[in-house]
């Protein structure tokens, strides 16, 4: 593991290295609006991807960086992405550009423009918690490249039978929130519900071409 300081028109940003050592793609993958790179499930992929050929950055947008509590606008947000992009293409290997939450839209924004290989998208926010009126289903469809959500089953900012038909492919951890914790009287463990999330990361990064 190693750390990296890297530039941006946004500020500094900072990636975290976890090499595979026959790396065949990097997932680069960033946080959402009230967390960081300590999150399960971002902790648990940087933790069981390099063991099947894929390298995580994990990426500390620049508003994390210089502790500040609020993330800044979606634009700002695209610009601190954008900024990070030749330091995770730098290994010359396809890049999956991934994200949770508000990581996830940024990530679904700049796939084409940035010439991401795929998107992982966790925890995609399909909507404000009660507002199902204000969709950015738009946002996901438009990736552009072949996109993985992974949902929790009780997630309020979009449950997966909220998620329109697309081009992507949609993985539910069932009785997970947003954060994918799980309630300890659900049939399955917190445990089992963090190996939903790597085993289908790891099986998708495995179909990639």
């Amino acid at each position: 593991m190693r750390t990296e300081i890297v530039g941006t028109d946004a500020g500094d940003a900072r990636v975290t290295w976890h090499p595979a050592k026959q790396a065949r793609l990097v997932l680069a993958v960033s946080h959402g609006a009230g967390g960081g790179i300590e999150a399960r499930d971002l902790q648990a992929l940087a933790t069981v991807l390099p063991a099947h050929g894929v390298t995580v950055a994990l990426v500390e947008q620049p508003w994390r960086v210089a502790g500040k509590k609020l993330a800044p606008a979606p634009k700002t947000l695209d610009v601190g992405w954008r900024g990070i992009w030749p330091a995770v293409s730098k290994p010359g290997l396809p890049v999956i550009s991934g994200g949770r939450s508000a990581g996830a839209r940024v990530a679904c924004r700049t796939a084409v423009e940035l010439g991401a290989h795929a998107v992982l998208a966790l925890s995609f926010p399909l909507h404000p918690p009660g507002k199902p009126e204000k969709s950015r289903a738009e946002e996901l469809l438009g990736s552009g490249v072949p996109t993985l959500v992974v949902q929790g089953g009780n997630d309020p900012f979009g449950k997966p039978a909220e998620f329109p038909d697309g081009a992507y492919t949609l993985v539910e951890v069932a009785y997970g929130d947003h954060g994918f914790t799980v309630p300890k009287r659900a049939e399955i463990s917190q445990e089992r519900a963090v190996a939903l999330i790597t085993d289908a990361v790891v099986e998708w990064t495995g179909s990639l071409a």
